[in-house]
């Protein structure tokens, strides 16, 4: 085992009057790439900021080995208006010791980001402000490199990029991410922030949820074992990192049979007729685009075509994914869909009565004086519809992970993630039947990004989604929508991971090449059969479910109670305890109930027993 080039001995640091963590101990050693996990508030960039000699220790102490090089990647660019892009990123070369023209390195990494050193610091977006920071941090060739949202604002290509530099990279690495492709690419160490705690496991983020959950579930049992109640927070903890891995394992499954489905309709457009089937998911037509462009005017004088010749047919329950460089004409291409701005040539036709509800790059401001309560419901009843439901609001909040006590406390109190959650939570709750996101996940924690797919995983509309978030389009989308260089745009069946197989095949072999939207090639699964078990599962599930739906009803319609909170706060949350757990059960149960519908139809069985059920 090596010895640690950077480390922290019994180290606490306090905020607000207490304790942010204490007597946390770690070591980094040569060669070590690590994924810092945490949930939001628990003090992963502080630590960061310790372990780069920005913050001052409360107790203990910092230890740096001689001569080691240390960069760190602030979440906020650090850059100083007034000067060249070359100039800042040539302040990453201080802590070299070699004497010479040293330059080269700062135009080599400046190319990586693609950012002009002669630009003015003040002419840049914020964006191209964070890559001129990441190429100060990278200029060096530290020994340890901090990394604190990398991928924040980053496009793909960026991204791609990034990974490659830092998997050449020889030294030790330390970074939060909510970029989980990323970290999964990139790390073979976890340290896990939890309850100002630090864990440590001795493989990579791939392992996080596994490891984690059984970390969870033997407290769990010990707590159960003293006859304790279980922490709240512990609770927490294990509804944001269990209860949703099951659901999505089932969800993934259903997301291939929409895939398939989106496959089986990608005639190109005007060669074939709509399939329009009153009440199914494919059946009714949401947008329709023939041969769309767009062309500016730049300040040169000269047309630049951002849009070339694009068309598409959107479907009711159909999810799209959109991707593409920064500045290539994401957004502009959303708004020609939307309606909210004319092509310079071809159609567009939307659908009759959508009802989109849109969530922008800017984020809707938030009250800061305004409770938690009063942003989202009726102050005096306490209650708000959600989906054509009627919610209380503490058990809505509930559901986007805020503690019953933050209800009445001002928005100005929450963190940034927890922002980002009630504004999820208001736009969630209209009514809708297209949900549009732009850059969603720019800014999320991770919690608030697993909690944000998990919604929109149930979300039965159609949905549009702008993202550079590699794994979260490849468990949400349907088909993704490519935007090129030169305005050319393609679209493919399936998400980031098919698109990139489709792409690679055709590099490798272009006349066997997967053409835009061809259904992607899967290996056929060999047939199995049901056991006794399985069977029987498959029988009763139905009724299990459907009782354990009268019973989230009516515990919700309880909940609803304005009174209830006020005047029998006990009650209140027994009742809303009782609902998480008939929730897990149903989800639980549904999810059990697809996989075997889904094996089920892989051996040519009969109808559903749980369609057949329904009236």
């Amino acid at each position: 085992m090596a010895a640690p080039i950077l480390a922290l001995q019994n180290a606490r640091v306090t905020f607000g009057g207490g304790d942010l963590f204490s007597d946390i101990s770690l070591g980094i050693e040569p060669g070590m790439r690590i994924a810092l996990m945490g949930r939001n508030g628990s003090g992963k960039s502080t630590l960061l900021k310790a372990l780069a000699g920005d913050i001052d220790l409360d107790g203990g102490e910092r230890f740096r080995q001689s001569g080691i090089r240390v960069s760190y990647l602030r979440q906020q660019p650090d850059i100083t208006p007034g000067i060249t892009v070359h100039e800042q990123v040539a302040k990453g070369l201080k802590s070299r010791e070699e004497e010479g023209d040293t330059g080269y390195l700062v135009d080599q990494v400046l190319a990586g980001v693609g950012i002009d050193g002669a630009r003015r610091l003040e002419t840049l977006s914020g964006g191209e402000a964070r890559r001129v920071s990441l190429a100060e941090a990278l200029v060096s060739e530290p020994d340890v490199l901090l990394l604190d949202e990398p991928t924040n604002h980053l496009d793909i290509t960026t991204i791609l990029w990034l990974e490659e530099e830092l998997k050449a990279f020889k030294g030790a690495l330390l970074i939060i991410s909510h970029d989980r492709q990323f970290l999964k690419n990139l790390t073979n160490r976890l340290f896990w922030l939890d309850r100002g705690r630090l864990r440590t496991h001795g493989k990579g983020f791939a392992a996080f949820e596994e490891w984690s959950e059984e970390i969870l579930r033997r407290e769990e049992v010990e707590a159960k074992k003293l006859d304790k109640k279980i922490a709240e927070e512990t609770d927490w903890s294990r509804k944001g990192i269990t209860a949703r891995r099951a659901r999505n394992e089932g969800r993934l499954r259903a997301l291939q049979r929409l895939r398939a489905e989106r496959a089986e309709r990608a005639a190109p457009v005007g060669s074939a007729k709509l399939n329009v089937k009153s009440g199914s998911k494919s059946g009714k037509l949401v947008i329709e685009a023939k041969d769309i462009s767009k062309t500016y005017e730049g300040k040169d004088g000269q047309k630049h075509e951002v849009l070339r010749k694009f068309s598409t047919r959107i479907q009711r329950g159909d999810r799209v994914g959109i991707i593409g460089a920064n500045g290539a004409g994401k957004t502009t291409l959303l708004k020609i869909l939307m309606g909210e701005l004319a092509p310079t040539t071809g159609t567009v036709t939307l659908g009759t009565n959508l009802t989109p509800a849109i969530f922008d790059q800017n984020r809707d401001s938030l009250d800061p004086d305004m409770s938690l309560w009063d942003t989202l419901a009726d102050p005096g009843s306490g209650q708000l519809i959600v989906q054509g439901e009627v919610r209380h609001v503490v058990a809505y909040l509930r559901d986007f992970l805020f503690e019953d006590k933050q209800a009445k406390s001002p928005v100005r109190a929450l963190s940034g993630g927890e922002r980002n959650r009630l504004l999820l939570a208001k736009l969630l709750a209209r009514e809708s039947n297209l949900l549009v996101l732009d850059e969603p996940t720019n800014d999320l924690d991770m919690e608030t990004l697993d909690l944000l797919q998990d919604m929109l995983s149930n979300y039965d509309g159609t949905l549009l989604l702008v993202s550079h978030d590699r794994e979260f389009l490849d468990q949400l989308v349907t088909s993704t929508i490519v935007i090129e260089e030169g305005g050319r745009a393609a679209e493919y069946v399936g998400g980031y991971s098919d698109y990139m197989r489709m792409k690679k095949q055709a590099e490798a072999a272009p006349a066997r090449a997967a053409k835009p939207k061809e259904a992607a090639e899967r290996p056929a699964q060999p047939r199995k059969k049901l056991t006794y078990r399985d069977q029987r599962d498959y029988e009763r599930l139905p009724a299990v479910i459907e009782e354990l739906e009268k019973r989230i009803k009516t515990l919700e319609t309880e909940l609803a109670d304005p009174a209830l909170f006020t005047k029998n706060p006990d009650a209140f949350n027994k009742k809303a305890a009782e609902l998480s757990t008939a929730q897990a059960d149903k989800d639980n149960a549904e999810t059990r109930w697809l996989e075997l519908e889904i094996l089920q139809e892989e051996i040519g069985g009969s109808e559903s027993v749980y369609r057949n059920s329904l009236p």
